[in-house]
């Protein structure tokens, strides 16, 4: 039997408890009521018994696989399995629903990056090992529900018509050794592939560069359909979001002025394949 059928639920994310408890609900009511004891639902769908009370009292997230299994030993004839869709979406923390939800809206997306690269051109083995390097350290469940949702909000490279965009990221990001020799190899590899995708723009800033306007931190501007716009900068604003027009515009001239900068795509890329080359 497996011990780990879902992740822990947040205490602070109202929505996300309220979805939980109602699907555990749901699957006490529906166990109950075909008079099946937790211990003896447990074995059948392959878990311990302290977990499914766990599910049932809304305390754990449970993984799609666990439903559609419920689903078809308590005979509910797609009912519970229907309700992956709701836990999906909030098995995910919610500052990043909330952050994913707005790049899947974002009709343009412009990025500069510093200390790491960022988190929508990162792989799956790049961003675990930085989630493990967090102090103090996240469990191991934690870690892969953060790199889960990290690679979740990748959709955004799948998205119909495909949205601009553009990156701009520091040199000093690429030569750090996350991860170790190969995870690196296929972090750069992965960057040279994004980079060369058609409505994606990959600049690298070098360290020996003069001094620019993102020295203070991270910034991101994302644009909307309806002519809205949201940005954010480390060295602005206190670090908050703002969808202000003023407060924007100075995002984005401090933006345009990081991209003449950097180094041009092809310079980039040709960069990139030369770090690769080291590693």
């Amino acid at each position: 039997m497996t011990d780990e059928p879902g992740w822990e639920v947040d205490p602070d994310d109202d929505w996300g408890v309220a979805v939980v408890a109602t699907v555990g609900r749901q699957l006490k009511l529906r166990r109950e009521a075909v008079g099946m004891r937790a211990a003896e639902f447990g074995e059948a769908v392959g878990y311990g018994e302290d977990l499914v009370y766990k599910i049932e009292g809304g305390k754990r997230i449970p993984q799609p696989g666990y439903l559609d299994r419920a689903d078809e030993v308590l005979g509910a004839d797609g009912l519970l399995s229907a309700m992956k869709v709701d836990v999906a979406r909030v098995r995910y923390p919610k500052k990043v629903r909330d952050l994913a939800k707005l790049e899947a809206q974002a009709v343009e997306i412009g990025v500069y990056v510093g200390l790491s690269i960022h988190g929508l051109l990162q792989t799956p083995e790049h961003a675990r090992a930085l989630f493990e390097a967090r102090q103090p350290p996240y469990s191991e469940e934690e870690v892969e529900r953060l790199v889960s949702a990290r690679m979740a909000r990748k959709s955004v490279f799948e998205r119909s018509p495909a949205p601009p965009l553009s990156f701009v990221q520091e040199e000093a990001a690429l030569w750090r050794r996350v991860g170790g020799t190969m995870v690196r190899r296929r972090q750069l590899e992965h960057l040279l592939e994004v980079a060369q995708l058609r409505n994606v723009t990959f600049q690298v800033m070098p360290t020996d560069t003069s001094a620019h306007p993102g020295v203070d931190g991270k910034i991101e501007v994302l644009k909307f359909a309806d002519g809205t716009a949201v940005g954010r900068s480390d060295g602005a604003y206190n670090g908050r979001p703002t969808s202000d027009p003023k407060e924007l515009r100075i995002l984005e001239l401090r933006y345009g002025i990081i991209r003449a900068q950097a180094l041009t795509p092809g310079e980039s890329l040709a960069f990139i394949e030369q770090v690769l080359g080291e590693t």
